[in-house]
């Protein structure tokens, strides 16, 4: 019976314990989120942020520095890596 009850407590302390972890790693990615921005043109092929460009998903781009594309960036960075704040015309 005791060796049920040490397992059982390991068993919950274990997903508690991955619980906090991922609420710890949610946490830090929104704090950030409010220091970036999207930057058009400079995502290299298969390196873009989502729902852009004719497609649904990340990491889709076909070509670099695709005027439509996206990636998120640190605010104020995106013109000085020589992109722009709003989407340009999509490239064929």
């Amino acid at each position: 019976m005791k060796s049920n009850s040490i397992l059982l407590s390991t068993a919950i302390g274990t997903l508690l314990a991955f619980g906090a972890a991922g609420v710890q790693a949610g946490g830090h990615e929104g704090a950030g989120a409010g220091a970036q921005e999207k930057c058009y043109g400079i995502a290299k092929a298969g390196e873009n942020g989502c729902a852009a460009n004719g497609h649904s998903c990340q990491g889709q781009a076909k070509a670099d520095n695709d005027p439509a594309e996206w990636k998120k960036v640190g605010k104020g960075e995106c013109e000085k890596m020589g992109g722009s704040l709003t989407a340009g015309k999509k490239e064929s």
